[in-house]
């Protein structure tokens, strides 16, 4: 395919960008870091992110580079996010030092995460010399080397038998913390720019010490999406991973646990010969990918996993059900997601209320999105959209299109049973649907009774979820 005339004009027109370096700002509150990028020829851009109530004797008792060399790394996840605006063909590290498998490394992020970005723009991010990744000999942070050794604790115990747990305020990771709970292990939450949602379940499971972190999107970048740049998905679940590494080695944690779920395996549409997919970040290739990488660059004594990978999104959602005292809590909305409301307009909150809707009350689902989303008529596309009768399924963090199909036959039996008439979409499904797969009773056991063994869980936590999901 050629690439938009558009994005070739930007790519000759800004040929370069560089990760300049980045500032850490110590105060009695916070961790202020402050990183500089440059889009060649005069485009600039500063953000910031802020760790409040930083643990300052740990952080001095880290060795020399340390805390250097994570902040370093966090800015190589951020440095996406400006970079896609011209998506200029070179891209130079001057902030730090990179060796030739991190190189590799980050251009494998970058061509995989950054799919769906391509995808949108029409960008071929196939042709020769697409991207080219360099870095200085010699890392820059206030004129010195930034360069460490991987951290790995001595005699004293530098990381503490605890769990640090990342929270959204969706159901996944509710019910993450709800089953540490029950496995009595210590665990504190990492919120990022909290949402109410989230604020609202890590009160609930009694964590009174989370770590906060406010993240700053610098505003010019906004400034130039508007005249014209290029926008688009950026693999936000990498930089929760880097950002969940640095904060268990500031603060002094063993594990870090995300809530990505076996679903997430799935693409979303074919481009270019490969395969887009909007959670390629929450995927077990990039969760391994990543486990390397910290393993080897960034910390040998912290853990990166997710609890939840064995599990598709429906089996998530069934145990999730369980636990009613966070169905007032959680919202799963990326629209609504700072009021901690449900928009009941996207593809996010039709997803979440069929894969719950076979296992609530129609009290409870009502209350928790405020309506029967079944009853809308308009919500019939999306739902062919979730189940694959389109261009491409919805971007966003969706059920595979197999268990929404499951959903919605659980679905339907679950609504007969209340003696009602089928709502609208569930009407649909039954009479244009259901009858092209006579086998979906069979289809029904194996997904509910599923288990991969394709997962990164220490065995305290593979016999927890086992024994939850046999229950």
């Amino acid at each position: 395919m050629m690439t938009s005339v558009k994005v070739e004009q930007l790519r000759r027109k800004h040929p370069r960008f560089i990760y300049h370096s980045f500032a850490i700002e110590r105060s009695a509150e916070a961790l202020k870091l402050r990183f500089h990028f440059t889009i060649e020829p005069d485009l600039q851009f500063t953000p910031e992110t802020v760790i409040e109530a930083a643990d300052w004797d740990r952080i001095k008792a880290l060795s020399p580079g340390l805390l250097e060399l994570f902040v370093f790394q966090l800015g190589l996840v951020e440095m996406l996010s400006y970079w896609k605006a011209a998506c200029s063909p070179e891209l130079l590290v001057q902030a730090g030092s990179l060796d030739a498998q991190q190189i590799e490394w980050w251009t494998d992020l970058l061509l995989y995460g950054m799919r769906e970005f391509f995808y949108v723009n029409q960008i071929d991010f196939t042709t020769p010399g697409f991207i080219h990744i360099t870095s200085s000999a010699l890392g820059k942070h206030d004129d010195k080397e930034c360069h460490a050794e991987p951290e790995q604790s001595g005699g004293e115990e530098s990381r503490l038998d605890r769990d640090l747990v990342l929270m959204s305020g969706g159901k996944d990771s509710a019910l993450s913390v709800q089953l540490l709970r029950e496995l009595e292990r210590e665990f504190h939450c990492l919120l990022l720019n909290p949402t109410p949602a989230a604020e609202a379940i890590t009160a609930q499971v009694g964590d009174r010490m989370p770590i906060i972190v406010r993240r700053t999107i610098d505003p010019r970048l906004l400034t130039l999406n508007q005249a014209g740049y290029l926008n688009g998905h950026t693999p936000f679940s990498a930089y929760l991973a880097m950002l969940g590494v640095t904060c268990a080695v500031l603060f002094g944690y063993r594990r870090v646990i995300v809530a990505n779920e076996r679903s997430a395996d799935e693409g979303n549409v074919e481009f270019l010969g490969s395969e887009v997919n909007h959670q390629y970040s929450k995927t077990l290739r990039f969760e391994r990918a990543f486990r390397w990488y910290s393993q080897t660059y960034l910390s040998r004594d912290v853990e990166y996993f997710s609890l939840l990978r064995p599990l598709y999104e429906l089996q998530i959602a069934r145990l999730f059900a369980r636990y009613p005292q966070y169905f007032s809590a959680f919202t799963s909305c990326n629209r609504k997601q700072k009021e901690g409301s449900w928009c009941k307009q996207c593809s996010k909150c039709l997803s979440t209320f069929t894969l719950l809707y076979p296992f609530l009350t129609a009290a409870d689902i009502t209350r928790i999105f405020g309506e029967d989303l079944f009853e809308r008529t308009e919500a019939i596309p999306m739902m062919r959209e979730l189940l694959g009768f389109a261009e491409h399924k919805p971007f966003e963090c969706v059920g595979t299109r197999e268990e929404m199909l499951v959903a919605l036959y659980l679905g339907i039996q679950q609504a007969k049973t209340r003696d009602r008439t089928l709502p609208a979409v569930l009407r649909h499904v039954e009479v244009n649907l259901v009858p092209q797969h006579p086998d979906l009773s069979q289809r029904v056991k194996s997904i509910l009774h599923a288990w991969s063994d394709q997962h990164h869980l220490p065995l305290a936590y593979t016999d927890l979820l086992r024994k939850h999901l046999e229950s």
